[in-house]
């Protein structure tokens, strides 16, 4: 299979699912996206009733079959308050550095359908006004959005129907370089969504099946600890395909596919991971072998919801995660590479 010549179709996958608002709870514009991309290529489709996009692949052996997931939803805010001046308090929808989220422009979706844009920014937001604007804290409790409204007061901000529990949604910024990298919020996870798309339409294109029949979901719940708690029942393995870590005490770079072999929920299985490093050695396929004390996976969330089913965890580096992220093309292609591997495409 030339995993090469889905770099474009990759790349464009990629922007299109990026382009699409998917904060963790708000991802109706993302599955559709995604159901469209998968169902173009030629294969059936399903939804969960939590909203979770499933793909079924027939094997060459019918009698086996096994899992893999990757998530759809992102990091995100929601409006918690509203302050007298007008401005948007928020609460965070997963783990976003908050940091990095400043000076950001933002969308604001409300319950009846309409959409207003915004900023970012500190409550201290001008050196020439705040003695703190350098050094006040960058949290929920000292960051608002700044709606791009005439708006003065809560009262007016009321009017245009903005209230507590809608969305915020930032830009991800995505941008492949010249040299490889894609630069770009929310490549955990849609950077891995995006290259199993990819590998689902090299496999059309070259008509080859995996050994056995294989369901792949595609998530809504991951960022807040429950999106594979229902996903299918009767896999006998699930590989996650979630992002790489990158960073101090790792070995994993952004080139590689990083096979986990422990999160900060317990170590992975066993044999999985061990069939996985072999596949990798085996298939000249650069990976790192890593440990990731501050992380978990959808496999967590399908382990604690009760499945007794064996996971492993594999994914691009990803630098900069929860902020500013960068991966390099060579990183997803090397997890496409060896998720070909663990299917045994033929």
């Amino acid at each position: 299979m030339n995993f090469d010549s889905g770099i474009d179709f990759l790349k464009q996958t990629v922007h299109t699912l990026m382009s699409a608002d998917s904060p963790t709870g708000f991802t109706q514009s993302a599955l559709d996206q995604a159901e469209a991309l998968v169902q173009s290529i030629g294969y059936p489709t399903r939804r969960t009733r939590k909203g979770n996009l499933v793909v079924s692949i027939e094997g060459r052996d019918e009698s086996r079959r096994v899992g893999m997931c990757a998530h759809l939803d992102t990091l995100g805010l929601m409006v918690r308050s509203i302050t007298d001046q007008g401005r948007l308090m928020f609460t965070a929808l997963g783990a976003p550095l908050l940091p990095s989220l400043e000076g950001e422009y933002c969308r604001i979706y409300t319950k009846s359908g309409a959409c207003y844009t915004g900023t970012i920014l500190s409550l201290s937001p001008a050196i020439h006004v705040f003695p703190d604007a350098s050094t006040r804290p960058r949290d929920e409790k000292n960051m608002a959005v700044t709606l791009d409204e005439l708006v003065h007061s809560k009262e007016d901000v009321l009017a245009l129907g903005i209230r507590p529990g809608d969305f915020i949604c930032f830009d991800p910024k995505t941008t492949f370089t010249e040299r490889g990298y894609l630069k770009s919020r929310f490549i955990d996870d849609k950077g891995s969504v995006s290259l199993l798309i990819t590998l689902l339409k090299l496999m059309k294109d070259a008509n080859v099946k995996p050994r056995f029949h294989t369901e792949i979901s595609f998530t809504v719940y991951e960022e807040v600890g429950h999106g594979a708690s229902a996903i299918f029942e009767d896999v006998e393995e699930l590989l996650v395909v979630d992002m790489g870590c990158v960073g101090d005490d790792l070995t994993c770079t952004e080139e590689q596919v990083s096979i986990c072999a422990k999160d900060s929920c317990g170590p992975y299985d066993y044999g999985m991971v061990s069939r996985l490093v072999q596949l990798a050695e085996e298939n000249n396929v650069d990976f790192a072998l890593d440990i990731y004390p501050r992380y978990s996976s959808d496999a967590s969330a399908y382990w604690h919801s009760g499945h007794d089913t064996p996971a492993a965890l594999i994914g691009p580096g990803v630098y900069g995660s929860h902020g500013m992220e960068r991966t390099h093309l060579h990183g997803l292609l090397n997890t496409m590479k060896l998720a070909a591997l663990y299917l045994d495409l033929a």
